[in-house]
């Protein structure tokens, strides 16, 4: 379960990391290591100079405690001189200790110059290199982007071919489901519908026609009453001619 873990995390952290970013993690690293260094052989320095200080005033006194034996001594006071002796004694063994220190913070400070040095020269080659793999990368990555996008195989192109997909299959549905329609149109799947809608038209064609033929009937009835029930018709109406026209000639 840890080896999965690890390896997911891994992963993730893979593809999230960013070479550019972390280079310039890397390089700023480094400048901290580098200012700390640097810290150090200041402190270092400022040690030796207090440790020098130190040194001064104790050869001061040295210088001062024999003055003041010897006086003693010329004025008869040897237990003065002795106890003058014995702190100038006291403060040469001080001096010799503080000599030894600042010798070793003497080491210590050019050790340090050293690295310092080493660390900075290769920073500056690291920078270097870090300016370049970042420009290399930069391009690659500019490369990959334009052959994705010529190929087609990237995730924005791959996402434009999904929709146009999408398009076209919508596409062939409606021109599928338009098709259906016309072959059921064709093979007459629709006439019931129609069939119906036309005996309506029929059947209230058939009543107009009904009832106009009923009106007709009473109109013609009406008008053999007003010509007159058993008067027989004119021989102008018989003959075609209209009532009231006269004779020819020889036919009086």
């Amino acid at each position: 379960m840890s080896t999965v873990i690890k390896s997911k995390i891994n992963k993730m952290l893979d593809k999230a990391e960013d070479p550019s970013e972390t280079l310039e993690y890397s390089y700023t690293k480094q400048m901290e290591l580098l200012q700390n260094v640097k810290k150090g052989v200041a402190d270092v320095v400022t040690a030796k100079k207090r440790l020098q200080l130190q040194q001064q005033k104790l050869e001061q006194q040295v210088v001062k405690l024999d003055t003041q034996a010897r006086q003693a001594l010329a004025s008869n006071r040897e237990d003065l001189a002795r106890t003058a002796l014995e702190r100038k004694q006291f403060a040469q063994n001080e001096l010799q200790t503080l000599d030894q220190q600042v010798v070793e913070l003497e080491a210590q400070q050019q050790g340090l110059i050293e690295k310092e040095q080493k660390l900075r020269s290769k920073l500056e080659q690291f920078r270097t290199k870090k300016e370049v793999i970042k420009a290399q990368y930069s391009a690659a990555e500019a490369q990959v982007k334009i052959g994705e996008a010529a190929t087609g195989v990237g995730e924005e192109m791959a996402d434009v071919g999904m929709a146009m997909q999408r398009a076209q299959d919508k596409t062939e549905n409606m021109r599928a489901r338009a098709s259906a329609m016309d072959e059921l149109e064709a093979a007459g799947a629709f006439d019931d519908n129609l069939t119906l809608t036309a005996g309506q038209d029929d059947i209230d064609r058939q009543l107009h026609e009904l009832t106009s033929g009923s009106q007709v009937n009473d109109d013609l009835a009406k008008l053999k009453a007003e010509l007159g029930s058993g008067s027989a018709a004119s021989p102008a109406l018989e003959q075609g001619k209209p009532a009231g026209q006269p004779a020819q000639d020889g036919q009086q």
